[in-house]
């Protein structure tokens, strides 16, 4: 038997996050197009993502006016060095913790989001259901 739960598996057992409810950071401009930017702004999009939420990869690079840049988003928070980075807020899509079970990295991101009041199990969160992926993670009003 797998070691990973299926997400039918999961059931009601694992609490959803709560929905955020941020401003959308403005899409740069083509001067502004180099990785230092790109880092920053994604940087700027992962420290609004409030204690007791979390986003994904994806969401991320949404945020930052990065779409598709997922790997982009793991890149930068592999050589950010900034202590106070709410880095264990960022999740893969399906709401699972992206170190190996078990892993120095996946015990430490399980410990912290605790310690912000999320629920986890299995190594997994409950992402946010909605009717947009934006309203899921930055509120109703994210298409306004």
């Amino acid at each position: 038997m797998s070691s990973v739960a299926s997400r039918s598996s999961l059931g009601s057992s694992v609490a959803r996050a709560p929905r955020l409810d941020l401003v959308r950071v403005p899409a740069p401009s083509d001067e502004e197009d180099s990785y230092g930017t790109a880092r920053q702004r994604i940087l700027d999009a992962i420290r609004a993502v409030p204690k007791g939420s979390v986003a994904g990869y994806g969401d991320i690079a949404r945020r930052a006016g990065l779409p598709g840049r997922a790997r982009l988003v793991a890149r930068v928070l592999r050589d950010h060095g900034d202590p106070d980075l709410p880095w264990h807020r960022i999740l893969r899509s399906d709401g699972r913790i992206a170190f190996p079970d078990g892993s120095p990295g996946f015990r430490e991101q399980v410990k912290r989001l605790r310690a912000d009041g999320v629920t986890v199990t299995r190594g997994r969160v409950r992402m946010p259901v909605a009717d947009s992926l934006d309203a899921a993670l930055w509120g109703p009003d994210a298409h306004a």
